[in-house]
């Protein structure tokens, strides 16, 4: 097994109602997927072990079946995650700075 990094990306920022049921999910408090927010975004930094990364990602998805109304729009790596996941290649171009 070994520890994955992606981030999962909401289709909608969360509302009042479900930052609050957020509060109330014990899952969402073991420190291996976190929110991230800002104007008109939301998404979930992820950091789960499994086999495989699409292990990794079903076990996250996985945390949002007692969240309702909330929706994964996509999966994401960002070049720092490519590199955690001994993934980055030369083809992989790193933003400006």
């Amino acid at each position: 097994m070994r520890k994955w990094y992606f981030d999962l990306v909401l289709d909608a920022p969360l509302t009042e109602e479900q930052s609050n049921t957020l509060d109330h999910l014990d899952r969402f408090n073991d420190g291996r997927i976190g929110l991230a927010e800002r104007p008109g975004y939301s998404r979930f930094m992820c950091s789960f072990e499994g086999g495989t990364l699409t292990e990794a990602i079903a076990e996250a998805l996985g945390f949002f079946e007692d969240f309702p109304g909330v929706l994964v729009r996509s999966v994401e790596m960002d070049h720092f995650d490519l590199d955690k996941n001994r993934m980055a290649t030369p083809a992989v171009v790193r933003p400006p700075a």
